[in-house]
């Protein structure tokens, strides 16, 4: 279902009230379209959540960058918050291009993950991240049950390649030391990470 609200003082009261109660987290901008983005249900955030604990112990603490479970991450626009979008996990290595301007990331993020929701628009970000320069994006496609790794390769992110439970293929990352793949399990399948020196293991 879609709204169009376009009575503002009705959509700054929306705004406000979604803001008090802490459901704007994961609302985003589209070139100056607001879409307000309801609460993921349980599994999606457990997902986010283990996976940017991963990732925080492969890069944080290794001291190679920053990992964050969402933020608000925007163009070179004067005005960030005309178009932004929020991955539900965001690396930004130590080295890289993306700049910090605390209320929002601006640039090439290094690594993100975005996990579905049915009816959601993920697949639809892929051009804004591509403008942004991010170098690779993790899709955790909870429709269909594939990890879908995309690259940026000069002209934009292409996928790089993909797992699913049947073959259950490794996704080998150039930008964080981990590698991914997708395995059967109940109730849903899960989501290995091999980090590529250690070769420690970690089942999401």
């Amino acid at each position: 279902m879609t709204m169009l609200i376009e009575n503002p003082r009705l959509e700054e009261e929306l705004k406000e009230q979604r803001k008090a109660r802490g459901a704007d987290h994961h609302d985003e901008v589209w070139e100056g379209v607001y879409f307000m983005a309801p609460l993921a249900d349980n599994d999606h955030q457990e997902l986010a959540t283990t996976l940017a604990v991963v990732l925080h112990e492969a890069i944080a603490a290794a001291g190679l960058g920053k990992v964050l479970a969402g933020a608000n991450l925007a163009g070179a626009a004067e005005d960030w918050r005309y178009d932004y979008r929020v991955p539900d996990v965001v690396v930004f290595l130590a080295a890289g291009r993306a700049e910090n301007q605390e209320a929002c990331w601006r640039g090439a993020a290094d690594f993100v993950v975005e996990i579905t929701s049915p009816g959601d628009r993920t697949h639809e970000k892929i051009p804004f991240y591509s403008r942004l320069g991010v170098r690779e994006l993790l899709i955790v496609n909870r429709q269909s049950w594939t990890l879908e790794l995309y690259r940026n390769q000069g002209t934009g992110l292409l996928m790089a390649g993909q797992s699913e439970t049947q073959r259950s293929d490794l996704l080998h990352s150039g930008v964080v030391p981990l590698e991914f793949r997708l395995l059967p399990g109940q109730p849903r399948p899960r989501i290995e990470a091999i980090h590529v020196e250690t070769r420690r293991q970690w089942l999401v």
